[in-house]
């Protein structure tokens, strides 16, 4: 009887050991391409060790932060801390940054011309219309030589800030997501790597302007204070910090995505 009863204590412990083992869930809002390629490489990785990874695809900058911070995804994983930080400020919310993963080479693109000298007075150049993105546009811009901003190094530069624009250039500030889709109707479009690669735009060939590998614009995991360092994400950390996830970055993306560690 006691060997019987022993038995029995042993297997419901062990099957309550299992179910909480699978319980141990996280959702994780991202953009499609390559944040959610990235957390589908890592997945099976995570389900080795007790994790269920529930993705969530967006095709906004906004409400993968909104439903953070309402508790209703546990982290997000689509944005660098320039636009998190944005964020907090006007939003009033209070996320932070758990681990940079990689960096996303901002690019200039065209239907009509070859090269930036090519493009014509007067010419309609589409940049995003939030705030950080916005203002990394410009400063490629001015980088290249195309305008002059009053200050090079302010990352929230608008087109007010355009000291100089000697081929009178018109400005026109688009919701990210939809700048792939009017590219065959502006001269240029600023667009970030995620929609350029949703869009079947190769960074490394396409563009006619890039960001170096040493952009700060390092994309991000976010979460909440009251969750950042809980177990389940300290294990997708780990699997998105890992060797074998760079080199899947490396492989995959071929210079168009960079790992950041």
């Amino acid at each position: 009887m006691k060997k019987t009863l022993a038995l029995i204590a042993a297997t419901l412990a062990a099957s309550f050991t299992l179910s909480a083992h699978a319980a141990d869930k996280l959702s994780v809002g991202a953009t499609a391409v390559p944040h959610a390629e990235i957390l589908e490489f890592v997945k099976p990785t995570l389900a080795k060790e007790g994790v269920d990874l529930e993705i969530k695809v967006f095709t906004d900058y906004v409400q993968p932060n909104v439903q953070v911070a309402e508790k209703k995804l546990d982290a997000n994983f689509f944005q660098h801390l320039p636009y998190l930080n944005e964020f907090n400020k006007g939003k009033g919310t209070n996320l932070v940054s758990v681990a940079g993963v990689h960096v996303e080479p901002f690019g200039a693109y065209s239907t009509k011309i070859k090269k930036l000298a090519d493009l014509k007075e007067g010419a309609t150049i589409a940049i995003p219309n939030d705030a950080t993105n916005g203002g990394r546009a410009l400063l490629l811009l001015d980088k290249a030589g195309v305008i002059k901003l009053k200050d090079d190094k302010n990352i929230l530069a608008t087109s007010k800030d355009i000291v100089q624009n000697p081929k009178k250039l018109k400005i026109k500030e688009l919701e990210a997501a939809t700048l792939p889709r009017v590219l065959n109707q502006v001269d240029l479009a600023l667009i970030n790597t995620n929609y350029a690669l949703q869009a079947k735009l190769n960074p490394a060939k396409d563009a006619l302007l890039i960001e170096d590998k040493q952009s700060p614009y390092v994309n991000i995991l976010v979460a909440r204070p009251d969750n950042k360092d809980s177990a389940a994400i300290k294990k997708l950390v780990a699997a998105l910090n890992s060797p074998e996830t760079k080199k899947f970055i490396e492989t995959k993306y071929n210079g168009a995505v960079v790992p950041a560690f």
